[in-house]
């Protein structure tokens, strides 16, 4: 079996350590304070999120509403983004726009979840005019709206699988017969799922040996950072920043 060619979103030696949110332990998840603090300890790849505005604006959000984690409320697809503008995260951090983050953080690397299908072809556009294709990676639980990121933007965009990926995967890792998507470049999954274990030796043997990474969320505890890397997984999502850089500065893979 080929081995396809290694996306430049890829390009990094050894395990890759992504802060999930910037790094959410800290309660100030998706803002630029918590990204520049992520960077700052040495973190050049983070996962965030992105929702689109009433009026067309990308913004790095995780939720649907502004309820949960700032001092605003409604929904983001029903609001202007010169209202999203004014929430503050924990009261003090106002919501990025995904472009403002682009343009801070010139050396850093997103992995995006697309939440919703609004947010696609805008994403795109951004990514276009910016020529980001290298800094980004797109995720989305809908197999659906990854698959359409792909057809729209072709190999230029690297991709994750959806939950249809990730089950095709884990049964061809059985023994079992399934059609895994060549054109993804990572499967980025939970350690295990409603109890039943996802990421095993051969979840990850399965995915290497289709040219795929294994990227494993969220992983907050040392024992089980350490568990997955010793099954030889490429890269750990975290809310505890400050952990995982331990945890591989101790095994001398933090780069």
């Amino acid at each position: 079996m080929s081995t396809p060619k290694r996306h430049p979103y890829l390009d990094h030696p050894g395990p890759i350590p992504f802060a999930h949110r910037g790094g959410a332990a800290d309660g100030l998840e998706n803002t630029v304070a918590q990204f520049r603090r992520a960077v700052g300890l040495g973190y050049r790849y983070i996962e965030t999120d992105v929702h689109l505005t009433a009026d067309g604006k990308l913004v790095a959000f995780h939720d649907d509403t502004l309820d949960r984690v700032t001092d605003g409320a409604g929904r983001i697809a029903d609001l202007p983004w010169s209202q999203v503008r004014q929430a503050r995260v924990a009261g003090s951090e106002p919501v990025p726009l995904f472009e403002e983050l682009l343009e801070t953080f010139p050396g850093v690397r997103w992995n995006v979840d697309l939440k919703t299908e609004p947010t696609l072809r805008p994403f795109l556009e951004l990514v276009e005019r910016t020529d980001s294709w290298g800094r980004v990676c797109v995720g989305s639980f809908s197999e659906a709206r990854v698959l359409r990121a792909q057809r729209l933007a072709g190999p230029r965009l690297a991709t994750s699988f959806g939950t249809r990926g990730v089950l095709n995967l884990r049964l061809r890792s059985w023994g079992l017969p399934a059609a895994v998507r060549r054109s993804a470049v990572a499967a980025q999954v939970p350690e295990s799922q409603s109890g039943v274990p996802v990421v095993d030796h051969r979840f990850v043997r399965a995915a290497h040996a289709h040219g795929l990474q294994v990227h494993v969320w969220t992983i907050n505890e040392p024992d089980r950072m350490h568990r997955l890397l010793d099954l030889g997984v490429d890269g750990i999502m975290t809310d505890h920043i400050d952990t995982l850089r331990e945890v591989m500065q101790d095994r001398g893979v933090w780069v």
